[in-house]
């Protein structure tokens, strides 16, 4: 093989090797910050990884928020009309949380199988719901409770 030959050839293997390492270090790095959507029926069944940030999501049940008194420590239940899972959150809510509304929280999953959100989103208005929780509660066939109260619109 003649010198201008090694020489592309050589250039050519830098590039493939410079281009699989940023690709590899580009899904490692998506890999570690990706929050998958759980659902209350999944958590409750093991599904959900204990110790790695999710998203999990439903309907807050009337009468679960406990506040505390001393802090901005709360503690409430979220169901998909299956399952439950009770979220303790520190922090200021979302002014638009609220019993019986949809919300999806971001957390841990401790061992007992509490989640513990340093997140919560509630819906921004009347007629939305996030996508997660609505197919949920679709297929709980809980979403049919949900409209009948008035809280959810098409």
């Amino acid at each position: 093989m003649n010198a201008v030959r090694k020489k592309r050839l050589f250039i050519v293997l830098a590039i493939v090797a410079g281009v699989g390492i940023a690709v590899a270090l580009a899904l490692s790095a998506l890999q570690q910050n990706i929050n998958l959507f759980y659902t209350p029926t999944q958590i409750t069944n093991g599904e959900a990884p204990v110790d790695i940030r999710i998203r999990a999501g439903g309907l807050v049940e009337e009468g679960s928020v406990k506040r505390s008194s001393d802090s901005l420590q709360t503690d409430f239940v979220v169901t998909d009309g299956a399952a439950r899972v009770t979220i303790r959150f520190h922090g200021i809510l979302p002014d638009l949380f609220r019993e019986g509304q949809g919300i999806v929280a971001m957390g841990k999953i401790d061992d007992s199988g509490m989640l513990l959100a340093d997140e919560v989103l509630a819906k921004h208005d009347e007629n939305y719901m996030p996508p997660e929780v609505k197919q949920a509660l679709e297929q709980s066939g809980m979403n049919k409770h949900y409209e009948k109260t008035g809280e959810a619109k098409r």
